[in-house]
């Protein structure tokens, strides 16, 4: 199964009419996304007594088991360990579970698919950004945090948005990537498993970017993630102003990700219905 054409992705008139369309259907379908988004929301929560607040719950008990496990280790290093381990933990929980619930939205949508004609995106679309309500939202945590533990806010935590703007456009290209390579490729799920878990450890989640050798610093810059991190506690974490390098690179990883995403689920959409 090819998934790349070099003459598919580099033909210009091909790929701009192609972004029109994905936007004049977006405009038309945008009421069907609102009602999957809808949907995924009831119903992760369903039956259960706690509801939606289980997405303020999960990453504070988190936190407090990370914590209670790693500041003994890089309290020293990591000033306000538990807004450091919370901002690095919230951040590569949206990509890791917005990535999972959007990589089966293609083969669990089959039914819906085979019988009327959809935009096939938006059932991966809605599964992304039904994750990142749920962040937003989990997002009530770290504040209260902040607040309780006197971090440092000013004025630079409204540069934070951008770059959850651009997490969110880079999860939606990997989200379209996994989406079509799970319908042909089943065992995907399982190796995604792993390498979202290696990556975690990758990310100077609960500890100091500093403590690992300058010879395999190298490691942290070809992870994606880590740049969205750093970024994001710039603003909520350390109170500076925009970093110009990390945004550039976030935006610039951000950017290839959807074209990809958008290329790799265009060229191959069509053969879906053959494989689900």
């Amino acid at each position: 199964m090819q998934f790349f054409k070099k003459d598919y992705l580099f033909n210009e008139d091909y790929n701009l009419k192609r972004y029109v369309t994905y936007l004049k259907n977006f405009k038309k379908y945008h009421y069907l996304l609102t009602i999957l988004v809808k949907k995924d929301i009831k119903k992760k929560y369903k039956d259960s007594v706690l509801g939606i607040l289980w997405s303020l719950l999960n990453p504070m008990l988190n936190m407090i088991i990370i914590t209670i496990v790693f500041s003994t280790l890089f309290n020293r290093h990591i000033d306000n360990f538990p807004v450091y381990v919370l901002s690095g933990m919230m951040t590569f929980e949206f990509f890791s579970s917005g990535t999972n619930s959007s990589m089966n939205s293609i083969i669990t949508s089959a039914n819906l698919i085979k019988k009327v004609y959809i935009p096939k995106y938006i059932f991966t679309l809605s599964k992304t950004i039904s994750s990142f309500i749920f962040f937003l939202v989990s997002l009530i945590v770290l504040a209260i945090i902040m607040l309780f533990t006197k971090a440092n806010v000013n004025l630079n935590l409204l540069y934070a948005p951008i770059y959850l703007l651009l997490l969110f456009i880079f999860t939606c290209g990997i989200s379209l990537i996994l989406s079509t390579i799970i319908v042909f490729f089943r065992d995907i799920e399982h190796l995604y498993g792993v390498f979202v878990r290696a990556l975690m450890y990758a990310s100077a989640i609960f500890y100091p970017a500093e403590i690992i050798p300058p010879k395999y610093q190298f490691i942290l810059t070809l992870n994606p993630i880590y740049h969205f991190i750093e970024g994001f506690r710039f603003a909520v974490y350390y109170g500076l102003p925009l970093n110009y390098k990390n945004l550039l690179i976030c935006f610039v990883i951000a950017s290839i990700s959807m074209i990809v995403g958008i290329l790799v689920f265009e060229k191959n959409q069509d053969k879906f219905i053959l494989h689900i």
